[in-house]
């Protein structure tokens, strides 16, 4: 392959934001690789990308697993001799527990959930990164990483605050590279992550929506739109920053 053509990794990409971000990056140019564990999903996405002109592959393995992710990530660097880009989207609330009754196993998942994996895919990421052409990465952060969350989302808060100071630390690790850090906090999105609680609590569903200045829940799209600008060489001059995508829920209106 290459080396003009532009290499992309997105972890957690076989549905809801990760999928919008893959396919929209896949428009603009790059090869996009997809990470997750469901097999069968990737498979299907990747028939979805292939089907619109977009080249793809998925490899599967699980973000929480430090030898998993070192070993597939640099196998993937090898493959197309440099990353351009990585999408730490993989994450998730991984359920709801109040500090009391919290068991230090859900502690210590939801923290490998969302703040390991960040740092476990960055640090294999960087040599081919260092190779890559306006190479940067992209993390997700959450309103809850300042507000610590709602009831029983303490600790998810806490990881999200975790992938907030992660990110400028390496955006001041990496500037002398060249590499980008940067991160976007989702708002509400109107995605499967929300499915359950739409289905089971549709008046805390609601809450939701009222408390979006804007008046409506957002698109994956259009946090897809803002990882494709920081991604972009509109965005050469920023780093270290986060872009809320949120419609002004960051208010708390």
């Amino acid at each position: 392959m290459s080396l003009e053509n532009k290499v992309a990794i997105i972890t957690g990409a076989t549905g809801g934001i990760g999928f919008a971000v893959a396919k929209r990056l896949g428009k603009d140019g790059y090869t996009v690789v997809l990470n997750g564990i469901e097999d069968e999903a990737g498979a299907k996405r990747i028939e979805e990308l292939t089907a619109e002109g977009i080249t793809a592959e998925y490899v599967g393995f699980d973000v929480t697993d430090d030898d998993a992710v070192t070993s597939n990530i640099t196998a993937i660097g090898e493959k197309y001799g440099k990353i351009d880009l990585l999408v730490n989207n993989a994450g998730g609330l991984g359920g709801r527990s109040r500090f009391e009754e919290m068991t230090t196993e859900f502690y210590r998942f939801v923290m490998a959930l969302n703040l390991d994996s960040a740092f476990f895919a960055s640090r294999a990421a960087i040599p081919f990164l260092k190779k890559g052409k306006n190479a940067s990465i992209i993390n997700y952060t959450s309103n809850a990483g300042w507000n610590a969350g709602g009831p029983g989302a303490g600790i998810y808060g806490t990881s999200k605050a975790g992938v907030h100071a992660l990110t400028r630390a390496l955006a001041k690790d990496l500037a002398e590279y060249g590499i980008r850090v940067n991160a976007v906090s989702p708002g509400t999105i109107d995605t499967p992550f929300h499915a359950k609680t739409k289905e089971t609590k549709p008046e805390v569903f609601a809450t939701f929506k009222n408390s979006i200045l804007l008046g409506r829940l957002g698109e994956a799209e259009e946090v897809a739109s803002v990882v494709s600008f920081l991604a972009s060489k509109d965005a050469s001059f920023i780093t270290a920053e986060t872009i809320q995508i949120g419609g002004g829920q960051a208010l708390g209106i």
